[in-house]
C-alpha cells in the first residue's frame, strides 16, 4: 500500500513537472503577454516565499519588504548597465568594456546585500511587535524608495525618478535570455526562458523553505510566533532568531529584485511603492500564513488576478460609456475579491493544518 502511494506521488510530480514545462509553450500560442504574466507570477511567488519566513514562520509583520526587492533590482541595474561607467570616470577606466556582471555573481551578491539590509532593519525593531513593528518596517520601505528617487544629486547614483535603463539581459554562459533559443525544430522565446529560470528559482526556494520549516531554527521561529515570552523562557535566543528571520527573508527579496531588473530591462522607484509591499503581504495572508502550498497559491492568484481582470474591466467600462476608469475599476474588483475570500476563508485559502488539538473521542452507540 505504501509502495502504491509512493508511486502515485511520483506520477503526480511527473505530470506536474511536464505541465509546468509545457505551459509557456502552449500559452505562447495565444500571445507572449500570457507567458510574461506567468513569469511575473513566479517572481511574486519567490517574493511571497521570502516574506513567509518573516511573517508566516517568525510572526513578524513586515510592511517594508519591497525595500529588499528594490535593493536587489537596483544592484543588478547598476552592475549590468552603462549607468555607472557613464557617470564615473574611474569606473569607466577600470572597466572599459562596461560592467556585465554574470549570474553566478549577481545572485549571491543580491542575496548578501539584501540580507545585510534585512539585518539593518531588524536590529532596531527587536523590541517591537504587532502594529508598532508594522509602522517601523513601513517607514523603512518608504525611506529606501525615497532614497532611490533622490540619489541623483549631487552624485548621480540611481538616476532619480528617471530610473536606470539599458540593463543587460540575464545570461548563463552562451545562453542569452534576450534571444530566442533554437533546440532542433523547437523555438523557445526569450520570455519563456525567463519563465524557466524563475521556475527553477521557485523550486529551489520551496526546497529551502521546506527544510527551514522542519529544522530547529524553523521550529524556534514558530515558537516565537506563538508566544515570544514562553520561547525566551525556554532558553531560545529570540534576538538572534529574529535577526536571522529578517536576513533570511530579505535574501529572497534581493534575488527577486535582481531577476526583475534583468527581466524588465528597466527599473525606477515607481516599481517599489507601498502598494507593492502590501500586495505581497496580502499574498501570504490570503494563501495561508506559514503554509507553503497556500503561500504559492495566494501569490499566483493575486499576481495573475489583476491581469485577468483587464478583460473584465474593459467591457464594464464600455457599459458605463467610459465614466469608470478601467485601472481603478480593476483595483476595485481585486479588492472585492480579496474581501470575499477572507470572509469565506478567514485562515486563508489553504491554511496550515492545526496541531495540538485532541482528536474527538467517539461516543459508544449504547451511551447515546
Amino acid at each position: 500500500m505504501k509502495a502504491l502511494s509512493q508511486n502515485a506521488k511520483l506520477a503526480v510530480f511527473f505530470v506536474a513537472a511536464l505541465a509546468l514545462l509545457a505551459l509557456p509553450l502552449i500559452a505562447a500560442q495565444f500571445g507572449q503577454g500570457w507567458v510574461r504574466i506567468m513569469a511575473l507570477a513566479l517572481l511574486y511567488v519567490l517574493l511571497a516565499l521570502g516574506l513567509n519566513i518573516v511573517v508566516g514562520y517568525a510572526g513578524l509583520l513586515d510592511l517594508g519588504y519591497v525595500a529588499f526587492y528594490a535593493v536587489g533590482a537596483y544592484m543588478f541595474a547598476l552592475l549590468a548597465s552603462p549607468h555607472l561607467t557613464d557617470n564615473f570616470e574611474w569606473i569607466k577606466a577600470a572597466f572599459p568594456q562596461g560592467l556585465h556582471t554574470p549570474i553566478w555573481i549577481i545572485i549571491p551578491l543580491a542575496a548578501f546585500l539584501a540580507g545585510l539590509f534585512g539585518v539593518v532593519l531588524g536590529a532596531p525593531t527587536l523590541k517591537l511587535r504587532g502594529d508598532y513593528l508594522a509602522i517601523v518596517t513601513l517607514g523603512f520601505g518608504e525611506i529606501i524608495r525615497v532614497f532611490m528617487n533622490n540619489l541623483e544629486y549631487p552624485i548621480n547614483i540611481t538616476n532619480g525618478p528617471r530610473g536606470v535603463s539599458q540593463i543587460d539581459a540575464m545570461s548563463i554562459g552562451p545562453l542569452n535570455f534576450a534571444k530566442t533559443l533554437h533546440l532542433g525544430g523547437l523555438e523557445i522565446p526569450s520570455v519563456a526562458l525567463y519563465y524557466y529560470l524563475f521556475l527553477l528559482l521557485v523550486i529551489g526556494s520551496v526546497i529551502v523553505c521546506t527544510h527551514l520549516a522542519d529544522s530547529r531554527i524553523g521550529r524556534a521561529w514558530m515558537a516565537i510566533r506563538e508566544d515570544e515570552i514562553a520561547a525566551k523562557a525556554m532558553g531560545l535566543n529570540t534576538r538572534n532568531l529574529k535577526l536571522l528571520a529578517f536576513g533570511m527573508g530579505a535574501t529572497f527579496g534581493g534575488v527577486s529584485g535582481a531577476m526583475f531588473a534583468a527581466f524588465q530591462g528597466f527599473v525606477s522607484p515607481e516599481s517599489f511603492t507601498l502598494a507593492e509591499s502590501v500586495m505581497i503581504v496580502a499574498m501570504v495572508v490570503l494563501g495561508g500564513l506559514g503554509h507553503l502550498p497556500g503561500v504559492v497559491l495566494g501569490a499566483l492568484l493575486l499576481s495573475a488576478l489583476p491581469e485577468v481582470l483587464r478583460y473584465v474591466a474593459g467591457p464594464l467600462q464600455q457599459m458605463t460609456d467610459g465614466r469608470l476608469d478601467a485601472a481603478i475599476l480593476r483595483q476595485l474588483l481585486v479588492a472585492l475579491a480579496m474581501i470575499v475570500i477572507m470572509l469565506l476563508r478567514p485562515r486563508g485559502l489553504w491554511p496550515q493544518p492545526e496541531h495540538g488539538k485532541a482528536a474527538p473521542v467517539p461516543v459508544p452507540v449504547g451511551d447515546k
